[in-house]
């Protein structure tokens, strides 16, 4: 088995002095969502007459799902049947995840570790109401102390009102809570709230302007559970 580097020797900037809290995303960083939702616009979309590249894609991730049209227009025209298209899309993408939803690499371990711990955690999604039938159906939801939707907030990311409300509902101030995300507007979201921001890679490989908003990029969530004792021993 490979050793775990410490993500201490990989700081691309400073940790907080403290860490009260923790905020995670939901989609791409604890669920394993993000495949199941391109595989789906792939198949819908070829059946429609139309390509799902791999950069199309990769522009909706960290997007909530009522911000997407003017995406579809983009790459597929002003004309093209936004509504019908993602009401198709989410009926697919719900069938496929009631036959399981997996999580990602090391989430149950570190949500766990950090429940067991008592500290607080926090979700901060662009999903709606169906994040939380999501994350029960992974067994996680009983981990959070608050669960904040795109449905919560008026605006979404890169906004940083998610990180925000979750944190105020935490009753933490921002800059002592640390956040996971694996998007690019997610990372933009985290650290506009002011909240050191770890990004584990799904979809997008980080640029060097998310990475310079990062405290730290790693391969996954087991990397910062190998380092508890460090920050909350």
């Amino acid at each position: 088995m490979t050793a775990v580097k410490p993500i201490i020797d990989q700081a691309l900037t400073e940790w907080p002095e403290k860490i009260e809290a923790v905020i995670f995303d939901m989609d791409g960083l604890l669920l394993d969502t993000e495949r199941v939702y391109k595989k789906v616009m792939q198949e819908l979309c070829a059946e429609w007459g139309h390509e799902m590249s791999h950069e199309m894609f990769a522009a909706f991730v960290g997007i909530p799902q009522c911000e997407n049209a003017p995406i579809y227009h983009k790459f597929f025209g002003k004309d093209f049947d936004v509504e019908t298209y993602e009401t198709v899309l989410v009926e697919r993408a719900h069938d496929e995840m009631a036959k399981g939803i997996p999580l990602k690499h090391g989430a149950k371990e570190l949500v766990s570790a950090l429940d067991n711990r008592k500290v607080p955690i926090a979700v901060a999604t662009s999903t709606g109401a169906s994040a939380h039938d999501h994350l029960k159906s992974a067994d996680l939801h009983h981990h959070f102390d608050t669960i904040v939707t795109r449905l919560d907030v008026s605006q979404g990311k890169p906004h940083p009102e998610p990180f925000l409300t979750a944190a105020e509902r935490l009753n933490v101030n921002p800059t002592q809570c640390l956040a996971f995300e694996d998007s690019h507007n997610g990372v933009r979201s985290a650290s506009a709230a002011g909240i050191a921001t770890v990004m584990v890679p799904d979809m997008l490989d980080p640029t060097d302007e998310i990475a310079d908003m990062c405290v730290a990029i790693v391969p996954s969530l087991l990397h910062f559970k190998a380092e508890l004792d460090h920050f909350f021993g």
